[in-house]
């Protein structure tokens, strides 16, 4: 395989599991595993189109317009120095969304898997002050804890889950190595701190 061809299939992982990704996966989870299976499909369409908006769309509409205005490329703005802003971006609408949830009373399983995401979010924040951390990694990571977490509260096997789930956490990992957008340590870090994060809310938030 040329070399151009790997860069764009390390490019195309690290689009497709975004971070933003998280809430929606969690929720995902929560569709196949949980009580919430049994619920009126207009009700889990609802609370889908919730968590997508306010985790997804929002928050990658808002960057996206901040990086526009500074004319920086999409690998501009991963740079230490420039990730503050989308973080606070990103956790304002994670509030936002937690806010919604409450006032319309959305299942609480589903509201901490947004808990999560933003206890990531602030975590990876904070140390992204003195050192750069992949959130990328913070997202899978938080997706393996959550995993982890569901399994032990709902009584299923999650063996098989966590299989694909790590084979993918190995290949987004790579691929922002390959990008050369974190180090190995970073990544490293990435994911155990999202997955942390991940069992700390679900079992004591």
């Amino acid at each position: 395989m040329r070399e151009k061809d790997i860069i764009n299939i390390a490019k195309i992982l690290s689009a497709v599991f975004s971070p933003f990704y998280l809430p929606v996966v969690g929720l995902i989870i929560l569709y196949t595993f949980s009580y919430l299976k049994y619920m009126q499909w207009e009700v889990q369409l609802y609370i889908f189109v919730v968590i997508f908006t306010f985790t997804v769309m929002l928050p990658t509409a808002l960057i996206r317009l901040y990086r526009r205005y500074h004319g920086w490329k999409i690998t501009d703005i991963a740079a230490r120095e420039r990730r503050m802003v989308p973080y606070v971006i990103t956790i304002i609408c994670y509030l936002f969304c937690h806010y919604v949830n409450s006032a319309n009373h959305i299942p609480y399983s589903v509201d901490v898997v947004v808990m999560a995401s933003l206890f990531i979010q602030v975590t990876c924040a904070i140390i992204n002050q003195w050192w750069k951390i992949s959130t990328h990694s913070a997202a899978i990571g938080g997706v393996t804890g959550v995993l982890i977490a569901f399994a032990e509260i709902y009584s299923y096997n999650p063996v098989w889950w966590l299989c694909i789930v790590l084979l993918l956490a190995g290949m987004v990992g790579t691929s922002r190595i390959i990008l050369r957008q974190h180090t190995l340590s970073q990544v490293v870090t990435g994911f155990l701190t999202g997955m942390l994060c991940a069992i700390i809310t679900v079992f004591f938030i």
